[in-house]
């Protein structure tokens, strides 16, 4: 295999879990394991996916070594400590990547993410060299002011909830790292800030984000629809 077909990945489970009310959510279960895991295994699974980098807050690394241990986890090359701004954690994962082309990066606290969500999101991502999940919002989205008064009514049908996978050329994201301005909470964001088109992909309305305790209970329901 030459190295521009080899494909990592890179799970980002960072956080502090501040909106989790003193849980740490990369540690609670989820159908019998604990969320990093079920984040982590689809991608251990996917044919397509060669090297798994894992990136945790300084309470976990040791606990996070343990949990990936043994053939099960073949593909987890690293554990590696994240740092204080969510792209700092990123880059840190993709500094441990062995001569890989692409790179998936993707959020420890999403959970539900599947196989096929992983190799959709390649495939979208060799027309740009950047491609996202994402899914279309189904709410309308109201654009305010400081005071939170009405300054616009935005076009729903052109908007959409961004998600991870987010699929990248190596090439492609290490220069958007390496001009970085400002601090953002979306990969995407810092390619489009160089200029490169990035493509969307349909996600899944199941692939939900761990942020607070409500979304864990409904994280359990569509595991358990899943599995039912």
């Amino acid at each position: 295999m030459n190295n521009q077909s080899k494909v990592g990945a890179v799970i980002v489970a960072a956080g502090e879990s501040r909106r989790m009310g003193g849980l740490d959510k990369m540690l609670l279960s989820l159908g019998g394991e604990p969320v990093l895991l079920r984040a982590t295994r689809p991608f251990q699974q996917c044919s397509l996916v060669h090297q798994i980098v894992i990136v945790v807050g300084g309470n976990n690394e040791n606990r996070c070594r343990v949990l990936v241990t043994g053939e099960e986890w073949s593909k987890v090359s690293n554990v590696c400590l994240g740092g204080r701004r969510r792209q700092d954690s990123v880059a840190a994962g993709l500094s441990l990547l062995d001569g890989c082309g692409w790179v998936i990066v993707h959020d420890g606290a999403r959970p539900l993410v599947t196989a096929d969500i992983i190799a959709r999101g390649l495939e979208a991502a060799r027309e740009t060299g950047a491609a996202i999940a994402a899914v279309p919002v189904t709410d309308t989205i109201k654009l305010a002011d400081d005071d939170n008064l009405v300054r616009q009514t935005l076009p729903r049908e052109k908007l959409w909830a961004a998600q991870t996978p987010q699929v990248f050329r190596v090439d492609i994201i290490t220069e958007a790292y390496r001009q970085a301005q400002g601090d953002v909470t979306d990969d995407a964001a810092l390619v489009e800030q160089v200029g490169h088109r990035v493509k969307l992909y349909m996600g899944s309305y199941d692939n939900i984000k761990i942020t607070r305790p409500d979304d864990l209970d409904v994280a359990v329901a569509l595991w358990q629809r899943r599995n039912s």
